[in-house]
């Protein structure tokens, strides 16, 4: 089973939008889960913490990361067919290097305020259309748009802060793989599960995956 958690706000990411009151899965069998690229370390505490100076009361609720699947509830007789799924596809692709460049902002559809990609694209679309097969198959009421969100419904002071802050903001790094979050009782997203990428070895930059 596989469900939808608000899909109208479901552009902000895989845990942008958690439940007001977070599911007991033993309740009903349904576990909140999120499929994502975590952003490295330094990059991704710095970035955390930049979120948390603008009063985003989500900034350490939320590991910081780029979206492969929003917030998506299954059934947790499911799971083992969801990592199996992950896993698969993490052992069939390579890691490929992002450029994270400035702000950009997805005003006024959605109140975020977001640092954007200028190499890496490709690889994040390639991999979420694969993500979204299978047992995790599902529509999205949004074209996929891959993105660090670093402010999320805040006043529009706020926001404009945020936009004009990170407008200098560089990060370069290589994808390792991708993470299986899980929406804790207590309102945090939680890493459970890491699909690491095959180590290809000593290649040229022009070897890589199209991104």
């Amino acid at each position: 089973m596989v469900a939808d958690r608000r899909p109208h706000d479901a552009a902000e990411g895989p845990e942008e939008t958690p439940p007001a009151t977070p599911r007991d899965a033993g309740e009903d069998g349904l576990r909140a889960i999120g499929v994502a690229i975590p952003i490295p370390d330094p990059y991704g505490a710095r970035l955390q913490a930049k979120r948390a100076s603008f009063g985003d009361p989500m900034a350490h609720a939320i590991p910081t990361h780029i979206t492969l699947l929003p917030p998506t509830e299954v059934h947790e007789s499911a799971l083992g067919a969801v990592e199996e799924h992950l896993r698969e596809i993490a052992r069939t692709e390579e890691p490929f290097p992002i450029k994270l460049r400035g702000s950009g902002t997805f005003r006024p559809v959605s109140p975020v305020v977001f640092v954007a990609l200028a190499e890496g694209i490709g690889g994040c679309e390639r991999i979420q259309a694969r993500v979204l097969t299978g047992p995790l198959a599902r529509p999205l009421p949004f074209p996929y748009h891959p993105h660090v969100t670093i402010a999320h419904h805040l006043p529009d002071d706020v926001m404009d802060r945020a936009f004009k802050e990170l407008a200098g903001y560089s990060a370069d790094f290589d994808v390792w793989g991708f993470s299986l979050y899980e929406h804790g009782l207590d309102g945090v997203w939680r890493p459970q599960r890491d699909f690491v990428f095959p180590d290809p070895g000593p290649r040229s930059r022009a070897d890589r995956p199209a991104s």
